[in-house]
């Protein structure tokens, strides 16, 4: 009987941003899993956040903007390679003129 990992994998590791340049520092109390300027990311997990088991690798753009009630804001995040959305909290020190550009194309309250 194999165990399938269900709780994600903390990595909080700086990394230059695959879609604008920047280089991401590790984020304060948390894990950084987009890039804080542009508000991309890669698609490079596959079961849990963390496991960097995807093969994928395409970039994920931010395409929308919901609010949670018990996580805040969230990014909807769509891979431009295989069409797979996922979503990733925002932090508090992300581009907050890009927030809100994100904020203008669609909240959703769920």
């Amino acid at each position: 009987m194999t165990h399938e990992r269900k709780n994600f994998i903390v990595r909080n590791e700086s990394f230059i941003c695959k879609n604008c340049g920047h280089k991401n520092l590790p984020l304060q109390g948390s894990c950084r899993n987009h890039c804080q300027k542009c508000l991309f990311s890669l698609h490079v997990d596959l079961d849990v956040p963390g496991d960097r088991e995807n093969a994928c690798g395409g970039l994920m753009k931010p395409v929308s903007l919901e609010q949670l009630s018990k996580k805040g804001y969230v990014i909807v995040h769509r891979c431009l390679e295989c069409g797979m959305e996922m979503k990733n909290k925002t932090a508090d020190d992300d581009d907050f003129e890009k927030v809100i550009e994100l904020s203008a194309k669609r909240i959703k309250k769920v």
